[in-house]
């Protein structure tokens, strides 16, 4: 196995406490549940962002969140 199992992907930069992804777009991870994390934390609901993290070796999406999949009126009371 290799040190870095899992990529995180962005189709746009991100950059927040935890890290800080630019022209690049992606991160390798050793850890499924800390890639995860650090997506999940760093995801911003900017229109059309999207935010993956896949198993390098299999090329499985494990995690993905996109701007689209906040339920519509979320933000209403």
């Amino acid at each position: 196995m290799t040190s870095a199992e899992y990529r995180i992907e962005s189709n746009r930069p991100l950059s927040g406490r935890l890290l800080s992804l630019r022209e690049d777009r992606q991160l390798l991870v050793g850890d499924r549940g800390l890639a995860v994390s650090l997506a999940a934390k760093n995801f911003r609901t900017e229109s059309g962002q999207e935010i993956r993290v896949v198993h390098v070796p299999t090329g499985e999406i494990v995690y993905r969140k996109k701007d689209s999949d906040r339920p519509s009126g979320a933000d209403e009371a």
